[in-house]
């Protein structure tokens, strides 16, 4: 299972900074990463977001805002992240964790350049509501 290997680093301190919007992540006394709330948002390891395969992944518009609301221990190997737009079904093990922490600068700029592809914002206010899935929701 991911985040049990024995290379995994295994966090030391998970610290979250409501006010400057970061999950302070730290991995033995030399290892240190800020990572924002948008960030860790918009890479999610649910399948809401990364899809069931390759070319499934969905692009997250709109989260520049969103809130971190709690960090949930799973077994030892894991968190889930709850976070205020309702989304908490990513687990984030150790390992994805720490790829997310030390390629923070290049999945940041594909995700800017895929929603610059997209013609989609950070912004909420800039995209508009997904349409409904399934007709309009009326009853005929």
């Amino acid at each position: 299972m991911a985040g049990l290997d024995d290379d995994t680093p295994i966090p030391t301190a998970l610290t979250l900074h409501r006010k400057s919007r970061v999950l302070e992540i730290a991995f033995g006394d030399e290892q240190q990463y800020s990572l924002p709330f948008e960030y860790l948002r918009v890479y999610s390891p649910s399948a809401e977001v990364r899809g069931h395969g390759a070319g499934q992944e969905t692009l997250q518009v709109g989260k520049r805002d969103v809130e971190l609301l709690d960090v949930e221990p799973v077994g030892h190997y894991a968190v889930k992240l709850v976070f205020s737009d309702g989304h908490d079904s990513g687990l984030y093990s150790w390992d994805y964790l720490h790829m997310l922490a030390t390629q923070h600068d290049t999945l940041w700029q594909e995700y800017l350049d895929r929603l610059a592809a997209a013609g989609a914002s950070r912004d909420p206010a800039d995209n508009p509501p997904p349409a409904p899935k399934h007709g309009c929701g009326h009853k005929h």
